[in-house]
């Protein structure tokens, strides 16, 4: 009986925490479907009765939002297969050989996980102007890679160390070569994690907002954050309709729900297959 009681407090509590969290996305997707006029009231609408597409019809209606999605797009491609890539052979490397430096190469991982994004601004505004990628995806794309891949290397790492190695000597034993045992035996057992290291990839590129502020300085040259906080300013100079703003806010964040919808599956098991695994 207490057994059951406990269950049901945890799951009235989990619901009430899920709630909470889901709120701020749906109150966004209402309020996007809604008048100016309605979101200005004293009196909150919870169900968009009525409501209509002029507001995504308005967002959509501005020039810059196809090119600063290409822009998004693109950067994020790059830096995530890159990142994977990168990572990928990081994380091999240092759980499956060892070699001189390798746990000075460990802590720097960590190391430079702690140093703060804002402190390396200058430096990389420096650098990568110097080579004229400025207002370009591969500038931008470059220093997105070398945010990332630090700890998406730690958290591959878990996954590789999780594979028995003696899988790929059964193989080899079996006639297959050091390369062909671990990628018919070993990486196929890594997707979970190199679906829950792309997600996290993925994120950190499509939502990322400084360093795209510093490194595409040019109004022709944005991300869908940049293209965002420009839309919101220039809502504000006739005054913020905040229904054109929460369906371009909605725009944006389409792309990260339509992902998660299509990698969840992997996701779920790639978490807890990392959590139970290194």
């Amino acid at each position: 009986m207490r057994a059951r009681t406990a269950r049901t407090i945890f799951g009235a509590l989990a619901i009430v925490i899920a709630v909470i969290w889901v709120f701020p996305v749906y109150w966004m997707v209402n309020s996007s479907l809604l008048p100016n006029t309605t979101l200005l009231s004293f009196v909150p609408t919870f169900v968009p009765f009525g409501g209509s597409l002029n507001n995504f019809t308005a967002a959509l209606a501005d020039g810059e939002f196809y090119a600063a999605l290409g822009m998004s797009v693109s950067i994020t491609l790059i830096a995530v297969f890159f990142c994977l890539i990168f990572a990928f052979l990081g994380a091999v490397a240092i759980s499956r050989f060892r070699f001189r430096g390798r746990k000075s190469f460990i802590i720097a991982v960590l190391v430079v996980q702690m140093l703060p994004a804002e402190g390396l601004f200058i430096a990389q505004y420096k650098m990568v102007a110097s080579v004229h990628l400025l207002d370009s995806v591969i500038g931008v794309s470059v220093i997105y890679i070398a945010a990332v891949v630090p700890f998406t290397i730690w958290m591959l790492r878990g996954f590789v160390a999780g594979v028995p190695a003696d899988l790929e000597e059964a193989a080899m034993v079996d006639g297959l070569s050091r390369f062909g045992a671990f990628m018919r035996i070993t990486f196929p057992l890594l997707a979970p994690g190199l679906v829950a290291s792309g997600v996290y990839a993925f994120l950190q590129a499509w939502n990322e907002f400084t360093v795209a502020l510093v490194l595409l300085p040019s109004e022709a040259a944005q991300t869908l954050p940049l293209w965002l906080r420009g839309f919101v300013q220039a809502s504000a100079t006739r005054e913020t309709d905040w229904g054109q703003v929460m369906a371009a806010s909605t725009l944006v964040a389409v792309p990260v729900i339509v992902f998660f919808l299509i990698v969840q599956g992997r996701l779920t098991s790639g978490l807890v297959s990392g959590a139970v695994k290194g």
